[in-house]
């Protein structure tokens, strides 16, 4: 009986990969439905086949494949002047970014003096106004208090009151300009914005997208590899308990690699072989013991030597 060969890892693993390839190829085949919706349709055809030199130079082809979108003639005309409108506003935007160029070239400028100038000349007759009317109505009160002009709580009277207007004014300053400077910064701002607009045009929605998701198929991969190695651990796993069988030994004393060396049996007879050709024989140990079966360590090269000096034979590795 001879033990079965262990599979060839470079023949399992081309075949492995031709049935990854056909699963693959079926999966895209099934997968690859035509769709038909108010938006028009989707299609999807071999055309062709692409090529590759595999590992081993075997030159290995694969279908290609074509998706085609058609529009409905209602989309097919929404869709171009969506894109006559866009090549517009295009066109614009490149017209107006030369003088973009010119514009942003020129750095932004801000006269605070201006701006203050400006604030004053369009509040300061009605703030004016109100100030002399509040010094006209504070006079009379302190005269008519008995305080008179020029002693120290006239004095302290009147500074408070030109504080506050003093106040008054560098608030309107400030206020003004804070205002004005917005105001010229939105101006250089707003010839930027609406280029940018143009150049931002809405995009167009692939309308293929928008009838629903194709059912997709599912397919599942053949484990080649794992089954070619389950049938060998199997396939071995039965020669060896045979071969327990045939020489009346057990796993254990076969995993043991038990003594085989003609020089410790007697009574030594050949009653077959192998279907390696290699010689079986009954015997008995010279130390005692019921007739055995097996073959002789000097026979084949399965035999092990031990240190002792004598050999064993590892049973699993009889042809």
């Amino acid at each position: 009986m001879k033990a079965p060969s262990p599979p060839d890892p470079m023949v399992t693993a081309q075949a492995q990969g031709g049935m990854n390839r056909d699963t693959a190829i079926t999966q895209m085949q099934l997968n690859g439905v035509d769709t038909i919706n108010p938006w028009g349709t989707v299609t999807n055809e071999q055309t062709g086949t692409n090529g590759f030199l595999d590992s081993q130079g075997n030159w290995v082809e694969t279908p290609k494949f074509t998706q085609t979108t058609t529009l409905s003639p209602q989309q097919q005309a929404i869709f171009d002047q969506s894109q006559s409108a866009q090549g517009n506003l295009a066109g614009l935007a490149n017209q107006q970014s030369a003088f973009l160029q010119d514009y942003l070239s020129q750095p932004f400028k801000f006269g605070n003096s201006e701006a203050e100038q400006w604030a004053y000349d369009r509040a300061s007759p009605r703030i004016l106004k109100q100030q002399a009317q509040n010094e006209a109505g504070l006079r009379a009160t302190l005269a008519n208090k008995g305080i008179r002009e020029g002693s120290d709580p006239w004095n302290a009277e009147m500074s408070r009151l030109t504080n506050a207007n003093s106040d008054q004014m560098n608030q309107l300053e400030l206020t003004g300009r804070g205002q004005a400077f917005s105001e010229a910064l939105a101006g250089r701002n707003q010839p930027i914005n609406e280029i940018t607009a143009l150049l931002s045009g809405s995009q167009v929605s692939n309308p293929a997208t928008m009838g629903g998701q194709s059912p997709q198929a599912g397919v599942g991969g053949v484990d080649y590899a794992g089954l070619v190695g389950d049938k060998y651990q199997a396939d071995l796993a039965n020669y060896q308990n045979k071969m327990g069988g045939i020489f009346g030994l057990g796993s254990s004393i076969i995993g043991a690699i038990p003594w085989s060396d003609r020089r410790l049996k007697t009574d030594i007879k050949r009653v077959g072989e192998t279907d390696g050709g290699t010689p079986i024989y009954t015997y008995r140990y010279k130390d005692g013991g019921p007739v055995q079966m097996g073959v002789m360590a000097q026979e084949t090269d399965a035999a092990v030597m031990d240190p002792s000096g004598y050999m064993r034979v590892d049973y699993a590795r009889v042809e």
